[in-house]
């Protein structure tokens, strides 16, 4: 989509603890990584060894049968599979075996034991193949909330999210294209909770979604053995690492009183008191500040879409 401004996210090679935390992590910006020792992963992990290391376990994975997976409108099923069989279906383009249709979709994103308790963790929902990857060491263990396994079919996107902690995605094998948002680009996006109502970034609906065009994307293609930085500052503690904070979640449902409050009043007087209120958040959180080309570096979470195996 021409009409959007696009920044490449830039690349950093020679990165060990000390630059990446002296020159990269206090600039807030999304970095790739690249030429860093994720580990025998990178040779090991084609899909007859993950197959055999990964096993018989069973995975909940989603299955669509287009490759443009939509969380708001559910166009996916939640179904069951062997490890080894899911990984098998994920490296094909036509299954002999399949639930909905012969080119079906496969996502995998790894959860908890228990999925309502405890946040994913590759050493133990995959001990055998956490051996293989090798986590850089610019954090301290215990600064890790989670690690995801991650495994798609070719092709497949994601939609448009935001998380509130700060990620570190690893690209292990296949390509992998990022598109991120700033969130100083919020009121462009049509957020609707923490997924965007823009299902199709490339080639978006105007007329339902004119406001899109002014949200400047940061784009990179991740290859084998990059590691992609996406900054946020909110430590989360909930199984996913993805809920809003506290705060944030009390000034939202506040703000949901006002509003049903505001219904009271006859529409001109609900237009106007409701453009005060506008005015008011747009003072105290400087979200009237006009975009630059630092919008990043002045920001502490993103918002993606992730279009293919990757922890």
């Amino acid at each position: 989509m021409e009409f959007q401004e696009k920044v490449a996210v830039p690349i950093f090679t020679e990165v060990n603890r000390d630059v990446f935390l002296r020159e990269i992590y206090p600039q807030r910006k999304p970095a790739v990584l690249r030429g860093l020792c994720l580990g025998p992963c990178l040779e090991k992990w084609t899909v007859e060894y993950l197959g055999q290391n990964g096993g018989e376990k069973e995975v909940k994975i989603h299955v669509s049968t287009v490759p443009q997976m939509n969380f708001l409108h559910k166009n996916f099923v939640y179904k069951t599979l062997p490890f080894n069989e899911f990984v098998k279906r994920a490296s094909e383009e036509k299954h002999s075996d399949f639930f909905l249709c012969e080119d079906e979709s496969y996502y995998l994103r790894s959860l908890g034991e228990d999925v309502r308790k405890e946040p994913a963790d590759l050493s133990k929902q995959f001990p055998d193949l956490a051996e293989d990857f090798h986590t850089p060491h610019f954090f301290d263990p215990d600064q890790f909330f989670s690690s995801v396994f991650r495994i798609s079919s070719c092709g497949l996107q994601l939609w448009t999210h935001y998380d509130v902690m700060d990620n570190l995605l690893a690209q292990v094998t296949g390509m992998k294209r990022v598109v991120l948002y700033s969130p100083q680009d919020a009121l462009h996006l049509y957020l609707s909770g923490d997924k965007s109502e823009v299902l199709d970034i490339d080639l978006p609906d105007l007329k339902q979604f004119p406001e899109f065009v002014k949200a400047k994307r940061y784009e990179c293609v991740l290859e084998p053995g990059d590691l992609l930085f996406i900054p946020d500052s909110y430590d989360k503690k909930d199984p996913y690492g993805n809920k809003d904070p506290v705060a944030a979640t009390r000034a939202l449902q506040a703000l949901e009183r006002a509003l049903h409050t505001l219904d009271e009043l006859p529409p001109d007087y609900r237009d106007f008191y409701g453009r005060r209120m506008i005015q008011r958040i747009q003072k105290r959180t400087n979200c009237d500040r006009p975009s630059n080309t630092n919008t990043q570096e002045d920001s502490n979470s993103t918002l993606h879409s992730c279009p293919s195996r990757e922890l």
